[in-house]
């Protein structure tokens, strides 16, 4: 699916925009000296077919071509020299000792999710689903990236993402990755109560597609009353390059 597809779909369908909206429209001009691309948890776990969460958020992630959208906001931004910065979710043997955890938690901790042997040792990591997914790795390894201790939860209050990006002098955030209505709108909110500017890139997300509701669909809906920007990859690319 190209980004031009994709962005003709956004325009239509369950997710489309407003007709009239009641809320004004963006008025966010990116500046790459003070821009960083932030990609949330760009794991196998996520977005590869073999991925404990894919039979939930696969439809989803296909439908807005999510893997590849990520691919190309990591090239671009790699070619106009952004900070780049990924906030990743790992759960070692500790963390499974918790005495409580709301629904998802219980599910990501039953399936074992980003799972890994343990904050020091890299045993089994490879082509896990804990790993990243092996086309991210050439832009996420490069030695620049900065790559966050992990979040536990879902936002970042209790990793040093925010402390990497202010010593970045970074204000504007481009935030993409997973998942929709959990990490993402989690780091979304934590950004702007810290004062950041954030833009999120509607179609290198995705949500899960349950019982319970649309989490794709949820997340829009809080992006149009939370989010700075609201773009399609494509639109963030023109907007980076013009």
């Amino acid at each position: 699916m190209s980004s031009e597809s994709t962005t003709q779909q956004a325009a239509r369908g369950p997710y489309a925009d407003p007709t009239d909206p009641a809320l004004p429209s963006s008025s966010m001009k990116l500046d790459r000296s003070k821009s960083a691309l932030v990609v949330i948890d760009p794991q196998n776990d996520f977005l590869s077919p073999g991925g404990v969460s894919w039979p939930f958020f696969g439809e989803s992630i296909v439908e807005n071509d999510t893997v590849e959208h990520i691919r190309k906001l990591f090239e671009t931004a790699k070619e106009l020299d952004l900070v780049v910065a990924v906030s990743p979710h790992y759960y070692y043997p500790v963390d499974h000792y918790w005495h409580f955890g709301g629904p998802l938690e219980k599910v990501m901790h039953s399936i074992n999710m980003f799972g890994r042997k343990g904050p020091t040792t890299l045993e089994e990591f490879e082509g896990s689903g804990a790993d990243f997914l092996d086309q991210y790795k050439p832009y996420i390894l490069d030695g620049k990236t900065i790559i966050a201790s992990p979040h536990k939860v879902y936002g970042p209050e209790t990793n040093d993402l925010v402390l990497q990006l202010r010593k970045q002098g970074v204000s504007q955030v481009i935030l993409a990755g997973m998942a929709a209505n959990l990490c993402v709108e989690s780091h979304l909110r934590e950004l702007i109560e810290q004062g950041f500017e954030v833009l999120v890139v509607r179609d290198a997300t995705a949500g899960p597609r349950v019982p319970e509701g649309d989490g794709y669909l949820a997340a829009m809906i809080n992006y149009r009353f939370l989010a700075h920007a609201l773009w399609t990859t494509e639109e963030t690319i023109r907007h980076l390059k013009g």
